[in-house]
């Protein structure tokens, strides 16, 4: 498979809401672009703090960041200092938490061939943290339900459920650069109930190439959204406004036209 799974963690937002485009999308370049790059760097230098105040041996990788500046260097201290609260919790309950730093999670029992890097996992007695840093600010990211934290949460079970009795998990989505710390709390039952229900059958539609189209939100990072006939139809059906305007507009009619403005002027 590569350094990447077909149904990748971070993908899963797209896959799981149109299964038929990972195959699809298997044809298409993945030419990366700057902010990609950009997040990759800041990737490298929160591992880099969170290990140093952690006392493990890290390598400063400042020098060879492209993208390194001040902000960079504010907002990987911020996550690490984040962290080691997150321990300093744990530690009340925990004699002896772990604490992971990109570490590999395979979900592969739900997805096949499926596995992610999670940025820091935190297992403590009761409770799986999963924290993911996002260096992006162009778009607002939940951790509610977040399909991508959910897979990490899958992977880290399947490493530490026998060693540890967790019933909760808490996912933590730290997004510095527009103040985002989003948390969410579910239980294990609730993930379970969902890996088997909902993602395992799309995950096996994703994997065959089946299942049904499906144009939304989620095509913002699609590789094959700029000739998905689906998107089209989708993104046409909204530009009808432009020349079947009505007299007069409803409310909740104007508000739905401007929700989805944005995502039809990029198409």
């Amino acid at each position: 498979m590569g350094n990447h799974a077909l149904l990748s963690a971070s993908s899963s937002h797209r896959w799981l809401n149109c299964p038929p485009s990972a195959r699809l999308g298997e044809n298409y370049e993945d030419r990366g672009s700057d902010f990609a790059t950009e997040g990759t760097d800041a990737h490298s230098l929160c591992e880099h703090k969170l290990k140093t105040v952690l006392g493990i041996p890290s390598e400063d990788p400042t020098e060879n960041l492209t993208w390194y500046n001040e902000e960079m260097e504010e907002c990987a201290s911020g996550y690490a200092a984040y962290v080691l609260e997150l321990l300093a919790e744990a530690k009340k309950v925990t004699t002896d938490p772990i604490v992971l730093i990109e570490q590999r999670l395979d979900y592969s029992k739900y997805v096949e061939s499926g596995f992610g890097t999670g940025d820091c996992v935190l297992i403590a007695d009761g409770t799986l943290n999963i924290v993911d840093y996002k260096h992006g600010k162009g778009v607002e990211v939940s951790a509610d339900h977040n399909p991508q934290m959910m897979l990490y949460a899958l992977g880290a079970l399947e490493m530490f459920s026998i060693l540890y009795d967790i019933n909760e998990i808490q996912m933590v989505i730290f997004q510095p650069r527009i103040e985002n710390i989003s948390e969410f709390s579910m239980s294990v039952s609730d993930l379970l109930d969902w890996a088997e229900n909902e993602l395992k059958p799309k995950a096996e539609l994703a994997a065959k190439g089946e299942g049904e189209f499906c144009a939304g939100e989620h095509c913002r990072f699609c590789k094959v959204k700029a000739a998905c006939r689906k998107r089209a139809e989708y993104n046409l059906e909204l530009a009808r406004y432009d020349f079947e305007m009505p007299a007069n507009l409803e409310d909740t009619e104007i508000e739905v036209i401007l929700s989805k403005a944005d995502e039809l002027a990029a198409w």
